[in-house]
């Protein structure tokens, strides 16, 4: 058995020297990595560009960066007429190469905002286009980019012919299938955030989808299930009727053609993300996240290097530092209770709880350190279990291979006011090693008890040289209401890409012909959710080690 540890530190992060060795650069070495250690600051200062938290109505970045808003809610996209949908999530910039002066971006669209789609008009009783519009605002979208020159500004190309909407209303064959006697099913939502496989297509994961149509709750004891009609608060259904089990899949989308497939292999439920990597002998494997409280990790191995259409799923088992395989072929226990594997794929919450998978808060963004290989997972948060602040968890595989079947585990990042930053969601590290984390307050917890110190959401930055390394530092805050999610980086790594979700949630009243929103970003009037780039001199020695003035 592959001998576990834990950590569990909440006093700031840690030392530094401790935290560099932790993050895994100290083998390294400072100086390989071209890290000033007078980067941040004048004399003998040494003052990272820290943003104060507040609570204010704008999008605010740390001194040293700029941003522009790339595309927005409701902007036309190409001649067909096709609008950029709501609720941006992940985003994920293609790029033949790291120079060139156009590119391929995807992005998520999460959820429907029923007050902002039908602005002025009664909910209770939706009618059938009211339902469509839904439809069509959710999913996600291709965007063809360009810049005039490398240190131009991105904009989005509406004349291309690579922008594309991928719906709530598109039919998507599933990889694996037929689910519930049906080989493809109608539209993509809940899309939260994803992840970029070797070959170049994107993987956009289905989360929070009971509300559409219903809830599959299964019994273990019996092998039975109904559907729990409760849930689908937005009732597709009413309109649209359809199984929930074709929903909470990572669906695989080629952007050259905008073509997907929902992918049975990777399993069912709340999925946050997936992040894609190789185990030492090439196969692919993907890392994933239940969003839910006291669900668990999962990882997929493919049982090939070019293709997720077949391998083994695992749920992770922390007190034992293994990972255990969901296979009904191989497991007497899952075999008595599903029969066949696709049923216990589409069942994976119940069978990961049968093998005692371990229940986490809320497992969300997941990212691979460049120099240590570990494997960093955000768990943003239990507030039932009395954990409200969240934590981020470390995944060191056995012999640093991704195919492994054991690992330990420690906790790296403890939220709350002496860390300086509350319930992360999304991570993600530069290839020098800086860890960045997006977080998660609530709408409607935004600015009170016991998040009050935090401010708005924000994106931070943990350096991983320098004196400021080893500590949250807030580069980017949110305007009200909204969470700033999907970071990725274009491939020069002189702009960020970030999604500006939801401003003004749960300030927004419904059912009335004048609405009054608690936001007013980005353009004055109705909020509007968007995508920004960032970049500038801070985000360059950041993830260049360029000279910050």
């Amino acid at each position: 058995m592959y001998k576990q540890s834990t950590t569990n530190r909440s006093e700031n992060l840690m030392e530094r020297r401790a935290f560099l060795e932790f993050l895994g650069v100290m083998g390294v070495g400072l100086g390989a990595l071209g890290f000033n250690p007078l980067a941040f600051g004048t004399g003998n200062q040494q003052v990272f560009p820290s943003l104060r938290r507040s609570s204010e109505d704008r999008f605010r970045v740390a001194k040293g960066l700029h941003y522009k808003v790339l595309v927005r809610w409701g902007d036309v996209i190409n001649h067909q007429g096709e609008t950029f949908g709501i609720n941006n999530d992940f985003t994920a910039c293609l790029m033949d190469r790291p120079e060139s002066l156009e590119g391929t971006l995807w992005v998520n669209h999460e959820s429907p905002d029923q007050n902002l789609l039908h602005e002025g008009a009664h909910l209770k009783n939706r009618t059938m286009a009211q339902v469509v519009i839904e439809q069509k605002s959710v999913g996600g979208s291709l965007l063809k980019i360009r810049r005039t020159s490398p240190s131009a500004p991105w904009v989005v190309d509406t004349k291309s012919g690579t922008n594309r909407r991928l719906t709530g209303e598109t039919s998507i064959p599933f990889e694996g299938g037929p689910i519930v006697g049906k080989s493809e099913a109608r539209g993509t939502l809940g899309n939260c955030s994803g992840g970029v496989t070797p070959w170049g297509t994107i993987l956009t994961c289905e989360e929070n989808t009971d509300e559409y149509y219903g809830k599959a709750v299964f019994d273990p004891k019996t092998g039975k299930h109904h559907i729990d009609f409760k849930a689908a608060t937005l009732s597709w259904s009413q309109f649209f009727p359809a199984p929930p089990e074709h929903y909470g899949w990572v669906v695989e989308v080629d952007p050259k053609t905008a073509s997907a497939k929902k992918l049975v292999s990777l399993g069912r439920f709340a999925h946050e993300g997936a992040l894609v990597t190789q185990a030492s002998d090439g196969r692919i494997v993907v890392y994933m996240g239940d969003d839910s409280n006291d669900q668990c990790v999962y990882k997929f191995v493919s049982s090939r290097k070019d293709s997720l259409a077949e391998g083994t799923l695992w749920v992770a088992d922390l007190k034992q530092g293994r990972w255990l395989a969901l296979d009904v072929d191989k497991n007497p226990r899952l075999k008595e209770v599903f029969k066949v594997q696709s049923n216990m794929l589409t069942f994976s919450r119940e069978a990961a709880a049968i093998l005692g998978g371990t229940p986490l808060d809320r497992p969300e963004g997941i990212a691979q350190n460049p120099f240590n290989k570990a494997i960093y997972i955000s768990l943003t948060n239990n507030i039932p279990k009395g954990r409200p602040f969240g934590s981020i968890l470390k995944i060191d595989e056995k012999g640093k291979d991704p195919g492994a079947e054991e690992f330990q585990t420690s906790t790296f990042l403890v939220g709350g006011e002496e860390v300086g930053l509350a319930c992360p969601d999304n991570i993600v590290f530069d290839p020098r090693g800086n860890l960045w984390i997006t977080t998660d307050i609530s709408g409607s917890s935004l600015n009170k008890p016991p998040y009050a110190p935090f401010g708005n959401n924000g994106l931070y930055v943990v350096p991983a040289g320098g004196p400021a390394a080893g500590r949250a530092h807030l580069i980017a805050a949110a305007p009200v209401g909204a969470e700033l999610t999907g970071p990725s980086f274009s491939p020069d790594f002189k702009t960020l890409f970030l999604s500006v979700q939801h401003p003004g949630e749960a300030g927004s009243t419904g059912g009335a012909p004048s609405q009054i929103w608690s936001s007013n970003w980005p353009d004055g009037g109705k909020p509007k959710s968007a995508v920004v780039t960032v970049g500038g001199p801070l985000l360059e020695s950041l993830t260049l080690g360029r000279p910050f003035p």
